[in-house]
């Protein structure tokens, strides 16, 4: 036989062999279950081989196979938490959207949509105009926040081509505030492409196309991902069937006695600026008496007693009576939360204190329950380009403003905290 011959029989053999494995189902199975995370109970009703089931879902997404299998996890872990906490939100998610409705989308805004975007409304097509929102609450006594991840078609009506938020599409809706994240579709006025903000209007510029921008993602797949991540692992507290985005340290806890007291806390874009500087910060705190205490250590609170610092090392002391207009009796078991607010001229600050408590049994013994130091940072923020581009000598910027305890701040200003009985909304309070 020739080499010639050998030759073709030698590739006729290898082209069977590739033949029997392409027609190989375990490793089209295997390839289902990573890319398309398709479980035995979806292909058994497809009806299908593997090999077809795989082929038929490229057909339709393959252009989304470096996201598709983390998009399908995060909303289907999303899905079945809540589902157990919240069902009335998962109730108001929509349908996924087919490629012709993602492609007009295009077409009405001219403008591409990146494909991770695109994927994960292949899977859910946002939510309802509801409440709550699916991506977050915050709750003060004047002032209400809920995220709506938004529709397809809702996101491209709200598209922005206006000086400052120019190609820029609305991710998510509060129908409360008007507050919206948004995600730049250009590398234009100073953005990165694809990164997602809370516009932030300079309340100082001349100029109304001079927007800062608080960054919360540098693209949708991490934005999201992280996010439930967040809710999934039990970092956002569920409370009154709605998401909170309130950030607790592990770290955080303070133990004096019997009492312990632990902080979680959370940054308001909507109430914050950047010009003039003025960074708004909730905080909810928790005491917590243990079960395994004597009846005897019940206890009241009396005051508080607060030690703020803000980046540039500036103190300020805040005394007074009870919390948020409250005398919590705190008794074995028994958990006490609630949740108040402060203000920083600077992007960052801490605070830390104690609670005055006096014996229900033992009138006349009084002592102190410390609370642990909890930081508070704003998030990334970029200052408009509009801004940069005009003269600073313009503007004036006063960063004297003094941080203050929300329960004393009621005396002087506008004040926004609230007491959290449970099963009851804070805007109805």
């Amino acid at each position: 036989m020739s080499i010639h011959s050998i030759s073709i029989n030698s590739c006729c053999c290898l082209s069977r062999r590739l033949n029997q494995l392409s027609s190989h189902d375990p490793l089209w199975k295997r390839h289902c279950k990573k890319y398309w995370l398709i479980s035995e109970e979806e292909k058994r009703k497809r009806n299908q081989s593997w090999k077809a089931v795989f082929i038929s879902t490229y057909s339709d997404l393959g252009r989304y196979i470096r996201y598709y299998a983390t998009l399908k996890k995060a909303w289907d872990d999303l899905e079945k938490y809540l589902g157990q906490r919240c069902p009335r939100m998962i109730g108001s998610l929509k349908e996924s959207v087919r490629e012709e409705d993602l492609d007009a989308v295009e077409a009405q805004i001219g403008c591409k949509l990146p494909d991770d975007y695109r994927c994960s409304f292949r899977i859910h097509n946002g939510q309802k105009l509801v409440v709550p929102g699916l991506m977050g609450s915050m709750a003060l006594s004047n002032h209400y926040r809920s995220e709506d991840l938004l529709d397809i078609d809702t996101a491209a009506g709200g598209f922005q081509q206006r000086l400052g938020l120019k190609q820029c599409l609305p991710l998510t809706f509060c129908i409360h505030t008007g507050l919206s994240q948004y995600m730049a579709l250009e590398s234009v006025e100073g953005r990165n492409k694809y990164e997602i903000f809370y516009q932030c209007p300079d309340q100082m510029a001349r100029n109304p196309s001079a927007i800062d921008m608080f960054i919360t993602g540098t693209s949708y797949l991490e934005w999201f991902t992280s996010y439930v991540n967040k809710v999934v692992t039990g970092d956002y507290p569920i409370i009154r069937d709605q998401i909170f985005r309130y950030v607790h340290d592990k770290e955080c806890v303070a133990t004096t006695g019997d009492i312990t007291v632990s902080v979680s806390t959370s940054f308001l874009p909507e109430l914050s600026s950047v010009h003039p500087p003025h960074y708004f910060f909730t905080y909810r705190i928790r005491i917590e008496m243990s079960k395994d205490a004597l009846p005897e250590k019940a206890c009241q609170l009396d005051s508080r007693y607060w030690r703020i610092t803000n980046a540039k090392g500036d103190v300020d002391e805040v005394q007074g009576p009870g919390v948020v207009g409250e005398f919590p009796i705190i008794s074995p078991g028994r958990v006490y939360e609630y949740s108040s607010c402060t203000t920083f001229s600077t992007t960052s600050g801490y605070m830390e204190g104690y609670y005055t408590f006096h014996c229900l049994y033992y009138k006349d013994k009084f002592f102190n329950v410390t609370i642990p130091r909890f930081h508070m940072v704003c998030p990334t923020f970029k200052v408009s380009t509009a801004r940069m581009e005009t003269n600073h000598n313009e503007y004036a910027v006063d960063e004297d403003e003094d941080s203050t305890d929300t329960d004393e701040y009621e005396d002087r200003r506008r004040v926004l905290d609230i007491p959290a009985p449970p099963g009851r909304c804070p805007r109805h309070t």
